[in-house]
């Protein structure tokens, strides 16, 4: 095992990864271990849960409201998994119905020229180009969301810095933990309906109800 050092720089936290290099496949699919907890950064009502949720969206929906900082996964009538997110700051908010069209394993990082130029203006020079890992901004996982079969440009992903879970603080993308981007990504497959609430009401009519936690799974388990 090799031990690499990383700093949380914003949080001015040192921690450590393992890498267990892969054998006979390319550098890059050696994926780093997070071996921090994230969920210790995380307000506890924004940490994984399992929910009474009603709703008449179909199971394996994913209902994501962004008011309140909530991703839902629906399982089965009145069931689903609660986790939470952060989501996009003033004027970085949007809403509508898309699918997952890909998914990426530690994926890497191209962001538009236009947030390059935006971030340069404020004195923040970003790369053009970042290869997946532990300092990555998309975390451990992606779901990348298209409409009509086009990429939106928006993704679901894990993150770095997970004491913005609960905050408005992306430029539109959807961040989880990476333990729980990780947790979803192995029950949501491309074709995934993906139901975003947020400023414009473009989802359309979206019933659903969170009562709170499911506490009879939570206590004997079946999620």
């Amino acid at each position: 095992m090799l031990k690499v050092a990383s700093g949380l720089m914003a949080a001015g936290i040192a921690f450590s990864v393992a890498i267990t290099p892969a054998v006979a496949q390319p550098a890059r699919d050696a994926a780093p271990v997070v071996r921090v907890a994230q969920s210790k950064f995380v307000k506890p009502q924004y940490k994984r849960k399992l929910v009474r949720l009603v709703t008449d969206e179909a199971p394996g929906t994913i209902i994501v409201d962004t008011n309140n900082k909530y991703l839902y996964f629906v399982e089965s009538k009145n069931r689903a998994t609660r986790y939470g997110i952060g989501v996009g700051r003033d004027g970085f908010g949007w809403s509508g119905v898309v699918k997952v069209g890909r998914k990426a394993e530690w994926p890497s990082w191209t962001p538009p020229a236009e947030m390059r130029v935006r971030e340069a203006r404020k004195g923040h020079i970003i790369p053009a180009f970042q290869e997946g890992g532990e300092d990555n901004p998309l975390g451990a996982r992606a779901m990348y969301l298209y409409k009509g079969g086009r990429d939106t440009i928006f993704r679901i992903h894990g993150t770095n810095q997970p004491w913005t879970i609960g905050l408005n603080m992306s430029s539109g993308c959807i961040r989880m933990m990476n333990n729980d981007v990780m947790h979803l990504y192995s029950r949501a497959p491309v074709g995934t309906k993906v139901i975003v609430i947020g400023p414009g009401n473009k989802q359309g009519n979206v019933a659903f109800q969170d009562r709170g936690i499911d506490v009879l799974r939570t206590v004997f388990g079946g999620g």
